[in-house]
């Protein structure tokens, strides 16, 4: 099951009195574990603004409960492949790049991503890679996708509950571009996925985590963060950056247009873009920073993990994901329906 529930930070406990004493809030809606323990307090003493988080665990999650442009929620951190159509669906606000000093502390290649060049709406804040955690002392550690598809991993497996994700690895299975769109490509990494269905424990997010932790499973498709955070709870864990290739993706932080504190939303991303808070999220939740100026700041045994920092030659088989046409994403949505439902 999803923790779609909402999760609320402990020290959030007097807001409602604090509320009334006057202080200044936010609403801020992330991924699940990307906030380090002390990283709201601290803002929150800092500023004199409350924040009021809470979790999701999927961009599509996200996306359905900001879509009705009511959702009361200022600030949520989509990946890089959801800011067009956010920004289409006249979701976003335009940033004023003024109140983000700490955007030149971007590592070069966030500064002007292809997603968004003159970072316009969005702030780049962690990036990573998707590939498969295996458990050795359960099954041989599969090094492509295609070995996902092997009757040895049946029922002991799970893909991502993304269907960028699951349609991105069938492609690569398929020996096709990760972006790939047209409708006979999509079509045939449908049929990949409805072959692999049967050998799946199930489509899962976080959760997956705890269950590789557990020995429960022999693997599962997976990204870089929730891989590290398992392998963090259980060392004997592996995580692979398939042969045949892979997704890269950032998250990214926006402000919503209907947000009506949007000062408010400038100074929470500018905080996070601070070497300091940047460097104690990456170590804290186990995530790579794209703030060039925090990377000093990791400790070394953090910047050592491949997981999160793989090698050049590695990183040279990922790809980024790019949003679909229009008419493609409408059929990816359509047969995403029906896998979930067969």
């Amino acid at each position: 099951m999803k923790r779609r529930a909402l999760l609320f930070f402990p020290a959030l406990s007097g807001l409602a009195g604090c509320l009334r004493g006057g202080r200044r809030r936010l609403n801020v809606f992330h991924w699940s574990n990307y906030i380090a323990p002390e990283t709201l307090p601290r803002f929150e003493s800092e500023t004199g603004i409350q924040v009021r988080l809470a979790t999701y665990e999927s961009n599509e999650e996200m996306l359905a409960r900001v879509l009705s442009g009511n959702s009361g929620w200022d600030v949520v951190f989509p990946s890089n492949y959801f800011i067009r159509p956010m920004r289409e669906l006249g979701l976003l606000e335009r940033l004023d790049r003024a109140r983000l000093a700490r955007l030149g502390d971007l590592e070069p290649r966030f500064q002007q991503p292809s997603w968004d060049p003159r970072l316009e709406f969005c702030v780049p804040l962690h990036w990573g890679s998707s590939g498969i955690l295996a458990n050795p002392r359960l099954a041989p550690v599969p090094q492509r996708y295609a070995d996902l598809w092997e009757l040895r991993y049946a029922r002991r497996i799970t893909m991502l509950d993304d269907p960028a994700e699951v349609y991105g690895a069938a492609l690569k299975k398929l020996r096709l571009p990760l972006n790939a769109h047209a409708p006979a490509e999509l079509r045939e990494a449908h049929r990949e996925a409805l072959r692999q269905k049967p050998l799946l424990r199930a489509y899962l997010n976080a959760e997956a985590r705890d269950l590789m932790a557990a020995g429960e499973l022999a693997a599962c498709q997976t990204w870089a963060t929730t891989a590290q955070q398992a392998i963090s709870a259980a060392p004997h864990l592996r995580f692979v950056h398939p042969e045949e290739g892979f997704a890269l993706y950032a998250d990214c932080g926006v402000v919503l247009r209907e947000s009506k504190r949007k000062e408010l939303a400038h100074v929470f991303l500018d905080y996070l873009l601070r070497a300091d808070v940047a460097a104690e999220v990456a170590s804290a939740t186990c995530t790579a920073t794209a703030v060039r100026t925090a990377r000093a700041r990791l400790p070394e045994e953090v910047l050592a993990m491949e997981t999160l920092f793989p090698p050049g030659e590695t990183l040279e088989r990922g790809e980024w994901f790019e949003p679909l046409p229009p008419e493609s994403q409408r059929l990816r949505d359509r047969l995403w329906t029906e896998l979930k439902s067969s």
